[in-house]
C-alpha cells in the first residue's frame, strides 16, 4: 500500500535551551487510515526520537492527545490526515495553557478550576454517598437533562477555543463550568448553593461572550455553550428568588420480594478513596 508525502510542520519546544517555541518540518507517507496521532509516531521512530506528546486510549476517550491541528483544537488520535484535505499539516499544543515541552500543554489551571467547582455530588447524607447501599431515585427525563454534559473527557480543546479565556485568566473556563453546571442539575446533588460562591463571582459564566466556539471544537459533542447560558438563567432566578430548588433525589428502597440471585457475588470493594 502506497501512500501520499506530506509535510508536518511541529511547533518544538524544550525549556532551558529554546529561548522561545520554533516550528520544524517533516516528511512523510502518509497512508491511507493513518491519523494525525500515527504520523507523530512516524516522525518520532525515523526523524525526531524526543518528540513529545500525550496520548493514551488511541481511540477518542481519553482525551490524551488534544492538540492544534491545523489551526483547530482536536484529538490526534481521531483526526486522520487525509480528511484534513492539504499536503501541509500544522501540529501545535493547544492554547491559553503554559506548555511543557513540544506538544505538552500544562492542563493543571484546568483541573485547578475543574475542583474549585466540586465536580461531585455533593448531599447531607454524606455516608450513604461513600458507602452506598441503594440507589437514587432518578427519572428517565431528568437524566437527559444532564447526561450530555457528562461526555466531557477534560482533553482541553474547549478551553483552547474560548476566546474570553485567552483575555482574562480568572475566568473558570467551559470545561468547568459545565461540569458545574452537571451537578448543579444533576436531581441527586444538593450542592448549587454551595457552587454559587465561585459562580456569582469573576470565575463564573458571566465573562461567557457566547462566542460558541468550545461546543464547536468538542469532540465528544458536549455543548459546553448552552450550559454556561442555563447556568446563567439558575443564577438570575435565584438572585432573584424565583429558581425552583430541588430536593434531592431520595433512596430506593428495595422490595421486600426481592432478593439475590443464587451465584451472583457481591461487587468488589473499592480501591480507590477520595
Amino acid at each position: 500500500m502506497s501512500g501520499k508525502t506530506i509535510t508536518f510542520r511541529v511547533r518544538r519546544f524544550t525549556p532551558g535551551v529554546d529561548p522561545t517555541p520554533r516550528w520544524q518540518d517533516y516528511r512523510i507517507e502518509a497512508l491511507p487510515g493513518m491519523t494525525v496521532l500515527d504520523g507523530l509516531w512516524k516522525i518520532k521512530e525515523t526523524a525526531e526520537p524526543g518528540l513529545a506528546w500525550r496520548y493514551s486510549c488511541r481511540m477518542g476517550i481519553c482525551g490524551s492527545c488534544g492538540m492544534m491541528i491545523n489551526g483547530r483544537p482536536c484529538l490526534a488520535c481521531n483526526t486522520q490526515i487525509a480528511e484534513l484535505g492539504s499536503e501541509l499539516v500544522t501540529v501545535a499544543p493547544l492554547p491559553n495553557f503554559d506548555i511543557l515541552r513540544d506538544l505538552v500543554p500544562d492542563l493543571q489551571s484546568m483541573f485547578a478550576a475543574h475542583r474549585n467547582l466540586a465536580p461531585w455530588i455533593i448531599r447531607e447524607d454524606g455516608r450513604e454517598t461513600e458507602d452506598p447501599t441503594v440507589e437514587y431515585w432518578q427519572s428517565p427525563h431528568e437524566l437527559e437533562q444532564y447526561l450530555q454534559f457528562s461526555y466531557c473527557i477534560k482533553c482541553g480543546c474547549c478551553m483552547a477555543a474560548c476566546p474570553t479565556l485567552a483575555a482574562d485568566p480568572t475566568y473558570s473556563g467551559p470545561q468547568p463550568l459545565a461540569q458545574a453546571h452537571r451537578y448543579n442539575t444533576d436531581t441527586r446533588d444538593a450542592g448549587f448553593g454551595a457552587r454559587r460562591a465561585v459562580l456569582s463571582g469573576e470565575a463564573g459564566p458571566w465573562g461567557c461572550h457566547f462566542a460558541g466556539e468550545c461546543s464547536q471544537v468538542c469532540p465528544k459533542g458536549v455543548d459546553p455553550a448552552r450550559a454556561i447560558q442555563l447556568m446563567k438563567r439558575q443564577l438570575v432566578l435565584d438572585l432573584l428568588h424565583l429558581r425552583r430548588g430541588h430536593a434531592p433525589a431520595p433512596l430506593i428502597s428495595i422490595p421486600k420480594e426481592v432478593r439475590r440471585r443464587d451465584g451472583v457475588t457481591d461487587a468488589p470493594p473499592r480501591t480507590v478513596r477520595t
